[in-house]
C-alpha cells in the first residue's frame, strides 16, 4: 500500500461504476422503500494519511432517481418532490472533518436540495487505500447520514385512514464510494 505525504494534497474523482448513493424512507408507516441515484459527480481533495484536512463536493443528477417503480420515480421528479425541471441537481459540500475512531470520521457539510441548504453530518469510514493492478491509486469510503425531507421543502404527503402518513419525513442516506487519484 502506497501513501502520499500529508503535504501532497491530491484530487480524487469517484469511480461511478464502483460508487453507490442510496436512500431509504418509511412507507405507510409499516415498511421502508429504498432507492438510489444513478448519476453522481464528486471530487475529494486530500490524502488518506491526513483525512482531517480532506474536503469533498458532490453533485447528484436528481432525475437519475431509481426506486424500481417508474410511476413513483416520475412522482419524485415532479414539483411535489424534487421538481427536477427547476432544480435538476442536489449538491453536498463538506466544511470539516472530525475523527471519532480508528478509521471513523464525522464530516460536517451543507446539502442543497431545491435551492434550500441545510447542514448534514455524515458518519464516514475509511475502508481502504491501495494501488490497483493498473497502477491507479484508489481509496474506498462508506458513509451514512439522515435528513428530514421537509427541511428541504419536500413536504408532499397524504394522511392515512389508520393514522400516520404515506411517506416518512426522515430519509436515511447510505453511500459506498470508490475514488481514483487524479494525475497532478
Amino acid at each position: 500500500m502506497t501513501t502520499q505525504p500529508a503535504t501532497d494534497v491530491a484530487t480524487w474523482t469517484i469511480d461511478p461504476s464502483h460508487t453507490l448513493v442510496e436512500f431509504s424512507v418509511r412507507h405507510m408507516m409499516i415498511t421502508t422503500v429504498k432507492g438510489r441515484f444513478g448519476s453522481i459527480q464528486a471530487t475529494l481533495k486530500g490524502t488518506p494519511d491526513d483525512p482531517l484536512s480532506a474536503s469533498a463536493e458532490a453533485i447528484i443528477d436528481v432525475s437519475s432517481i431509481d426506486t424500481r417503480s417508474e410511476e413513483r420515480d416520475a412522482h419524485l421528479r415532479s414539483a411535489d418532490f424534487f421538481d427536477v425541471e427547476h432544480y435538476p441537481t442536489m449538491r453536498y459540500v463538506s466544511r470539516s472533518v472530525r475523527q471519532v475512531g480508528d478509521g471513523d470520521f464525522e464530516v460536517e457539510g451543507d446539502l442543497t436540495i431545491r435551492d434550500i441548504t441545510c447542514p448534514v453530518t455524515l458518519k464516514v469510514t475509511l475502508e481502504g487505500h491501495l494501488r490497483d493492478p493498473w497502477g491507479n491509486e484508489r481509496v474506498g469510503l462508506s458513509a451514512e447520514g439522515k435528513i428530514k425531507r421537509s427541511d428541504f421543502g419536500l413536504k408532499w404527503n397524504m394522511a392515512l385512514e389508520t393514522g400516520g402518513v404515506l411517506v416518512g419525513d426522515e430519509v436515511r442516506l447510505s453511500l459506498q464510494v470508490e475514488a481514483v487519484r487524479q494525475a497532478a
